[in-house]
Order: structure tokens, then sequence, then C-alpha cells
């Protein structure tokens, strides 16, 4: 695995990446907001993806919420895997007494990512 990144989902995600700019410094990158995206209509204007990379080896990521927030759903972690067969893997193992919520799959962004919450809860 190279990376394992918290992905904080908030409401007002621009405010608050700002804030955490003050607070820890660093740099904005990589935002994307859904405008023009139909899967986003209806939510012109907000974060779908924000990056605040503190450093080197610190990085955030958030994005708005677009769903109610209950405790516990609001913070993901983001694993980024060296290989194919570690995706499968993981995800395999992860979904199997835990839920998908979205299949493995190539994305508009270049990215093969899935969405699963495991036996814990934890997404």
């Amino acid at each position: 695995m190279k990376k394992l990144l918290p992905h904080i989902y908030i409401e007002n995600c621009k405010e608050v990446i700002e804030y955490y700019q003050q607070v820890f410094g660093g740099e904005i990158k990589n935002t994307q907001t859904g405008d023009g995206i139909e899967m986003f209509k209806g939510h012109e204007g907000k974060y779908i993806h924000a990056e605040l990379h503190i450093n080197e080896d610190c990085v955030m990521y958030f994005a708005d919420v677009f769903t109610p927030l209950t405790k516990g759903n609001n913070i993901w972690t983001m694993l980024e895997m060296s290989s194919e067969e570690e995706i499968h893997s993981i995800y395999q193992t992860l979904s199997r007494d835990g839920e998908i919520k979205m299949e493995l799959q190539d994305t508009f962004w270049g990215a093969r990512y899935a969405v699963v919450t495991d036996q814990f809860g934890l997404t």
C-alpha cells in the first residue's frame, strides 16, 4: 500500500479547507466542483474533491457532503494501492463482511475506485 489518507465529508467544504490551510499551512490542490457533471446536478459550486497538501507526507482530502451526515459517515479512509492485485484483494476482503456502496470500477477522474463500508461501519 502506498498511502492511507483521511477523506473528510463536510458541509461548506471550501470554507473548511481554507480554515485548515490557515491552521496547518500547506497548499490547496486538485479542487473539482460538481459543475457540469450530471450526477451532481443541483449541487453546482460544491466541491466533489479538494486536497490540502500540508507537506509531502501529510495530505487531507475533503468534499462537500451531499447526503445527511450521521455520526461515523463523514470521515472515510482512502487507500492508495500499489497494484491491481492489491486493489482486488483488499476490496474482496473488506466487502466480504461489509457493504458495497459503489462497485469497484474505472471512474471519470481516471482512477479505479470503490466504496465499501466494512463490518465495523467504517468506510
